[in-house]
């Protein structure tokens, strides 16, 4: 093989290791339903397709590159990948533990659904998490992630190799953003939850010889049903407009 064609299937690689990296931790391409056959396979596929444009940013560098510097570019286009799926995933770990969140509030944290990630949690959590993985895809934001992947070629170039500061900083600033979506998300259940459970206690404490909590507990999972109804159609345009604006801004 030619120094040239090595030089081009080796850029092709690195440009596999960002993405596919990235692809593992990414909401909807990560998740355990996937075959892993089938991750692999698209990885490359997205791989081939985005190469023509990022290749000539990654070709200079492997010019007269010795063996440590190809090290170290494999082992910092992994770590930036990671990174970038990183940040993708913060918003749905922090979209789960809301649907944790709301499941207890409204006395269905012990319901298990089926898996849908890692392990069994909640039906109110699987059906939200699920329903926000659909609306990525519909929504089109597959392709403006793959768009925001040939952009992070400029923002975090293969030359500079991983900054460990900066990418601290930004996990710190997404999670901190994870973490008032998620408050804002389950407000309205842990404020029915206090009002709800403030009441049952109150009645409770007036008629002591009547088990008002289990009496009670039927009129309360319907009562969190009515309002999950009514409330998860705007907490999921608050989630998916946050994180769209993640993904076309970065």
């Amino acid at each position: 093989m030619s120094e040239a064609a090595s030089a081009l299937v080796f850029a092709l690689f690195l440009i596999f290791c960002r993405i596919g990296t990235c692809m593992m931790l990414m909401p909807g391409f990560s998740s355990s339903r996937i075959p892993a056959q089938v991750r692999l396979f698209l990885s490359f596929a997205i791989t081939l397709a985005l190469s023509p444009i990022i290749l000539p940013q990654l070709e200079p560098l492997l010019s007269g590159a010795s063996d440590a510097d190809r090290l170290h570019l494999i082992a910092s286009e992994l770590l930036n990948g990671f990174f970038i799926g990183l940040l993708g995933r913060v918003f749905l770990i922090a979209l789960s533990f809301a649907g944790h969140v709301i499941a207890n509030a409204i006395g269905m944290g012990q319901a298990m659904g089926p898996v849908f990630e890692d392990g069994p949690d909640p039906t109110i959590s699987t059906l939200v998490t699920f329903t926000a993985t659909t609306l990525i895809f519909v929504l089109n934001l597959h392709a403006e992630i793959a768009r925001a992947l040939v952009a992070s070629y400029s923002a975090m170039p293969a030359a500079n190799g991983f900054s460990v500061q900066a990418s601290l900083i930004n996990i710190a600033d997404n999670l901190d953003e994870a973490f008032m979506l998620c408050l804002r998300i389950s407000s309205p259940f842990v404020l029915y939850a206090v009002i709800v459970n403030f009441a049952i206690g109150l009645a409770n404490k007036l008629t002591p010889t009547i088990p008002i909590y289990f009496i009670s507990l039927p009129f309360v999972l319907a009562g969190g049903l009515v309002l999950f109804g009514y409330v998860i159609g705007d907490f999921l345009i608050l989630f998916m407009q946050e994180f769209q604006q993640w993904v076309l801004n970065g």
